[in-house]
C-alpha cells in the first residue's frame, strides 16, 4: 500500500484494506489536482461522502469553498433556487436577492449528493454549468460566470434511469468524465470485524462505556450478514448494542437479536417462494385443465343420454359414443361399485351410473353443467327414461316437497334440483 493511500485512511478514518476500496481511494487521489468532473456510484451507506472530500482536500481548491448539496432532499420548487440564487421579486416569497451555492462556492468544490434525483429543469441548467460555466439566477436574465469543481454521487441505476427518461443523457456523460465506484459491505467480508472495533471504540469513549467484544462464533456471523444498509446499519447496530448491552462481550445468540439469521439469505428464502408460487400456478393450470375436459365429455355425455332416453334406453352407440362411456366410466376404474352401477342395454354396450361426487363438484365449477344420472331398472328407484318433469313432480309428491330428499332420489343435487324445478315451474 502507498504511503498517500495510508496517509488519506488514517487522516479520513477509512479502514479496511479491500482491493475494490484501496482502487477507488487511489482514483480519488489521482483525478484530485485536476479539475475533471468525477461521479461516485454506490449503494446507500457505503461511503460514497469521503470520496469528494478527498478529492477536494488533495487538489488546488482546498483552501476554498466545499458545499454539500443533497439534491434529494430540497424541494423540486426551490432547488434552482437554492443552487443557483434568485432575484428578489422572482417568486412568491423572495423578498430579497440571494446567492446560490454555485455562486457562494466559486473557486471551490460541490459536492451533489444523490444527483440522479434532480428534476429534469434542473438538469439543464446545470449541464450548461458543466459546459461553459455560465448560470442565471431564477428570474434573471443576467448570465453569470463561475468557476466551480463538481463532484456528484448516486445510488440510482443511472443507464435505467435514462431509459426511463428521468436523467438526460447528455448530462451524465459530462457528469461521468471520472467514474469511481465504491464497494457494498457485504463484499468487503475482511473488513466488517474491523470496522466494528473501530465503530466499538469510537461509541465506547463517546458515551464513556467499556468497549464491545465479538465471540469467534459471533465474528463469523456478523462476517457474512449482508447488511442493506451498509456501513451506515453497521456504525447504528454498534451504536445501539454499546448503549443497551451490558454484557460487553456479545454472542452469536445475542447478535442474532439484532440482525435475524432470516436476513442472511434473502435469495435463498425468495427462491423457495418463488417455487411455491410456480407449484401453485402449475396445480391450478392442471386443475382447470381437469375440469375443462370434465366439461366437454359431461357435454357428450349429456347428448348421448338424451338420445338414449328418447329412445327408451334402446340405441346402436358408434365407437366414439362407447370409448366416451368407456372413458369416464370404465368399470376397471378404482371407483365403489356402489357409486357405478353398471347398466347394459340391447347392444350390451356399459353404461355407468356417475358419481355423485364428482358431478356435485363439477356443478358447484361450471354453474351450466347438467348433472346426467342413469338409475338401474328397480322397482324402488325412479328412472329419468321417463318424463324428467314427471318424475321430478313424483319424488316431490313421495317426499312432501322435501326437495333435499327428492333430490337425493333422483341421484342430483339440490342445485339442479331447483334449477329444474324453476325451469318447468313447479314452485307452487
Amino acid at each position: 500500500m502507498s504511503n498517500d493511500l495510508q496517509n488519506i485512511k488514517n487522516r479520513f478514518g477509512i479502514i479496511g484494506n479491500f482491493p475494490a476500496l484501496n482502487r477507488a481511494l487511489e482514483k480519488s487521489i489521482q483525478v484530485a489536482p485536476t479539475d475533471i468532473s468525477v461521479l461516485v456510484i454506490g449503494e446507500s451507506g457505503v461511503g460514497k461522502e469521503f470520496i469528494p472530500k478527498i478529492i477536494h482536500s488533495e487538489s488546488k481548491r482546498k483552501h476554498q469553498p466545499y458545499i454539500v448539496v443533497n439534491c434529494g432532499a430540497i424541494p423540486e420548487g426551490t432547488i434552482d433556487s437554492e443552487l443557483f440564487g434568485h432575484e428578489k421579486g422572482a417568486f412568491t416569497g423572495a423578498t430579497a436577492t440571494r446567492k446560490g451555492y454555485f455562486e457562494v462556492a466559486d473557486g471551490g468544490t460541490i459536492f451533489l449528493d444523490e444527483v440522479g434525483e434532480l428534476p429534469l429543469q434542473t438538469q439543464v441548467r446545470l449541464l450548461r454549468v458543466l459546459e461553459s460555466g455560465e448560470f442565471m439566477k431564477v428570474g434573471s436574465s443576467q448570465v453569470q460566470k463561475t468557476n466551480v469543481r463538481i463532484v456528484a454521487a448516486t445510488n440510482v441505476n443511472m443507464m435505467k434511469a435514462i431509459h426511463d427518461g428521468r436523467f438526460r443523457e447528455d448530462l451524465f456523460y459530462r457528469l461521468n468524465t471520472v467514474q469511481i465506484d465504491m464497494p457494498p459491505l457485504r463484499e468487503r467480508k475482511g473488513d466488517i470485524h474491523l470496522l466494528f472495533r473501530k465503530f466499538s471504540i469510537d461509541f465506547a469513549e463517546k458515551y464513556r462505556m467499556p468497549e464491545l467484544e465479538l465471540e469467534p462464533g459471533a465474528v463469523h456471523y456478523i462476517e457474512n450478514y449482508t447488511f442493506p444498509g451498509n456501513i451506515r446499519q453497521l456504525r447504528n447496530l454498534v451504536e445501539q448494542m454499546t448503549v443497551v448491552e451490558r454484557n460487553r462481550e456479545i454472542t452469536v445468540e445475542k447478535l442474532a437479536e439484532y440482525i435475524p439469521m432470516e436476513t442472511h439469505l434473502p435469495m435463498v428464502v425468495n427462491n423457495q417462494n418463488a417455487q411455491k408460487q410456480s407449484d401453485f400456478g402449475s396445480e391450478r393450470e392442471i386443475m382447470y385443465k381437469i375440469l375443462f375436459d370434465m366439461r366437454s365429455d359431461l357435454n357428450d355425455l349429456k347428448s348421448l343420454t338424451s338420445e338414449l332416453i328418447k329412445n327408451k334406453g334402446t340405441a346402436d352407440l358408434s365407437n366414439q359414443e362407447k370409448n366416451l362411456i368407456n372413458r369416464i366410466y370404465s368399470a376397471e376404474q378404482s371407483q365403489p361399485v356402489a357409486q357405478n352401477s353398471l347398466l347394459y342395454f340391447e347392444d350390451k354396450s356399459p353404461v355407468v351410473q356417475s358419481s355423485p361426487t364428482i358431478m356435485s363438484n363439477a356443478d358447484d365449477s361450471y354453474e351450466d353443467i347438467e348433472e346426467i344420472e342413469i338409475e338401474e331398472n328397480r322397482p324402488e328407484s325412479l328412472s329419468l327414461q321417463n318424463n324428467e318433469k314427471d318424475l321430478i313432480i313424483k319424488a316431490l309428491e313421495k317426499h312432501k316437497g322435501r326437495r333435499n330428499r327428492a333430490a337425493d332420489e333422483l341421484g342430483i343435487s339440490q342445485r339442479t334440483l331447483y334449477r329444474k324445478i324453476k325451469q318447468y315451474n313447479l314452485e307452487d
